[in-house]
């Protein structure tokens, strides 16, 4: 190389340096704002409640509904993740024990949707209340009830 080609490139390297230096350091604070910010956090998704899915009425036994006697009967329970109630119990009794029976014996049965929390299910505590209403027209079983005693 010549000595006018090196001071060329000697000039060129010295007026280019400030614009090189400029944006390597502008890269450099881009990179350590970036990285200041730490994970990217996916959005939290929202926790859903049970949701009764297949829930027959219970038996309403022919002797309390012809006798005129009706009741609500509270229940606890929790739905699993498969969305069966399991540990059910009685909070409040209607105060007729068979119609408290019929109650849990239908819940049982029962089937929910299970409650989820980051969108993976889980077991729910659920309050259930389970009301006999007495039928406003009296069924014919009644009469035979009558006649039996």
């Amino acid at each position: 190389m010549n000595p006018s080609t090196t001071a060329a490139i000697a000039n060129l390297s010295i007026r280019t340096w400030p614009r090189a230096a400029a944006c390597g350091a502008m890269l450099l604070s881009l990179a350590l704002l970036t990285g200041c910010e730490g994970p990217v956090q996916t959005p939290a998704i929202a926790p859903t409640q049970p949701a009764a899915v297949d829930t027959p009425p219970p038996v309403y036994p022919p002797e309390l509904a012809c006798a005129d006697i009706g009741g609500t009967v509270g229940l606890i329970m929790e739905i699993g993740i498969d969305g069966s109630p399991v540990n059910i119990r009685i909070e409040n009794s209607s105060g007729q024990p068979v119609l408290d029976q019929s109650a849990m014996d239908a819940v049982k049965a029962w089937k929910f949707r299970p409650g989820t929390r980051n969108g993976n299910p889980v077991t729910t505590d659920l309050r259930v209340p389970v009301t006999f209403e007495p039928p406003t027209m009296r069924p014919d079983m009644c009469f035979q009830l009558d006649e039996q005693g």
